[in-house]
């Protein structure tokens, strides 16, 4: 939508409402504050033979712009809840989601895909450096951890942020629409090398990504 990256994933069009609303809110409070200010400042200027006169305030005003505000972001916090718990909700998470484990650090992405048996943490488990590599239109659940220092794992197509914690595993989610290929980034400045921290995310269909499987999964396979 508009300048946004392009939206691949099952919720990025519902976080791009979010974003259009608060934009919406927040551009018209930035110009009914400003005219309001152009307003007084025309209005009360100083002008030959006029006294300053001074108020202390008023109370219906300030109610007023008290309360408008803290209504709309409260509506805001309601309206976003649902999104919120089905995107990080753990109850949330998909039951028959492809399970990765991805860990990060400076400065790359190692991700771990479960072999031909689908179960993560077998001996026929094989790690891809800076490729996460899933299927379309099914859920995938990540396991993300980091090595040494704070990452984030942001995967703009997909609206998809979650930082990734040393000493902490930390699952995240998300079902790409789209084939093709989107990029992979950190969010988080982790060192001197950080504008490099990039990966690749190939979405195949669900075929393909069988064949892909079964096709690094032999011990001469390689990156």
């Amino acid at each position: 939508m508009g300048w946004l990256p392009e939206s691949a994933s099952t919720y990025a069009s519902d976080i791009d409402l979010g974003f259009w609303v608060i934009t919406v809110i927040v551009g018209i409070a930035f110009v009914v504050v400003e005219a309001a200010l152009v307003l007084f400042l025309v209005r009360y200027r100083a002008r030959p033979g006029r006294r300053a006169a001074y108020i202390h305030g008023n109370t219906t005003a300030e109610v007023i712009w008290t309360a408008v505000p803290a209504i709309t972001v409260v509506a805001i916090g309601v309206w976003s809840a649902g999104l919120w718990s089905e995107i990080k909700g753990r109850d949330n998470f998909p039951a028959d989601a492809v399970h990765l484990a991805i860990e990060a650090k400076q400065f790359e992405w190692n991700v771990t895909y479960p072999g031909p048996d689908g179960q993560l943490g077998t001996e026929d488990d094989f790690t891809r450096r800076n490729a996460l590599e899933i299927p379309v239109n099914r859920p995938v659940v990540v396991d993300l951890t980091a090595e040494d220092v704070l990452h984030s794992f942001f995967v703009p197509a997909f609206r998809i942020k979650q930082d990734a914690v040393p000493g902490m595993t930390i699952p995240v989610w998300f079902e790409a629409t789209k084939t093709g290929e989107f990029e992979l980034a950190c969010a988080e400045l982790c060192g001197n090398s950080h504008y490099s921290m990039k990966g690749r995310v190939r979405v195949h269909t669900a075929e393909d990504y069988e064949e892909w499987v079964r096709s690094q999964s032999s011990p001469e396979a390689g990156q």
